[in-house]
């Protein structure tokens, strides 16, 4: 279970991250949120697509690391196994966290760094030192804070994104059916991605919108980003063919 604290100096001057990747530190996701400033870097490896939130019916936009809950693809024995890693998974096991502050009588939310301590990346012995000795920040701390800030200010943009996108027809659900090479059939649901047919009948003054408001190369990033579906199908069969259907790392 997590245990979020406000980060500080004093009660966390010990503490350390570890920065392997695998299974046992948390890292078997099956897909992580993302924001439309971070999909250039992601298409290059995952498919971008978006979940539902059924009760509050808001969208979002998430990489695809495997096909079910608990598989992450993109671990093997080595660590992970692509080129870049998604900035909401090297944030762990840090969070921005929001207190109330009152000057001149006026209360106002204030962003603060937590840290989950119940996480199991988090240590006294191993791993990268979150503080120097006299207290200041670590150059890792510093590469964290940065980290956060990108994905704040990317999920804040999410919303006039995704309302766009709604606004304009261009998402619809899809459907995944999956056979591997043993024989296997999996089907994968519940997800939505752009909807090309409604992008090719947008007027002249729908794509200015896109365009000015920075929408429009996302929006293709996300459709070139599906191209990397047989990938993770292959690299599902590779899992599959020599540790298992249940396999994790």
């Amino acid at each position: 279970m997590s245990r979020y604290q406000i980060l500080n100096n004093i009660d966390h001057r010990a503490l350390r991250v570890r920065q392997e990747r695998s299974a046992e530190l948390g890292d078997n996701q099956w897909f992580t949120a993302t924001f439309p400033g971070e999909f250039r870097n992601l298409q290059r490896h995952y498919p971008i697509v978006w979940s539902k939130n059924q009760e509050t019916g808001i969208f979002q936009a998430v990489a695809l690391l495997g096909f079910r809950e608990g598989e992450n693809l993109f671990l093997g024995e080595q660590g992970w196994e692509a080129g870049y890693i998604p900035l909401n998974i090297m944030r762990a096991p840090f969070l921005i966290g929001y207190q109330e502050q009152s000057e001149g009588g006026v209360s106002r939310r204030e962003s603060v760094v937590s840290i989950d301590t119940e996480s199991p990346r988090v240590s006294e012995s191993e791993g990268e030192p979150v503080f120097l000795e006299h207290g200041g920040n670590t150059e890792y701390l510093e590469q964290i804070n940065s980290i956060l800030q990108l994905l704040a200010q990317g999920f804040e943009r999410n919303q006039g994104f995704h309302d766009t996108l709604i606004g304009m027809d261009l998402l619809e659900s899809f459907v995944l059916d999956v056979q591997l090479d043993d024989g296997s059939e999996h089907r994968m649901s519940g997800f939505y991605t752009i909807k090309e047919e409604s992008l090719r009948g947008l007027t002249g003054d729908d794509l200015v919108v896109l365009n000015n408001n920075g929408f429009l190369e996302p929006i293709y990033m996300a459709i070139a980003s599906m191209s990397n579906l047989p990938d993770l199908i292959e690299r599902k069969n590779r899992r599959v063919a020599t540790m298992g259907s249940d396999a994790e790392y």
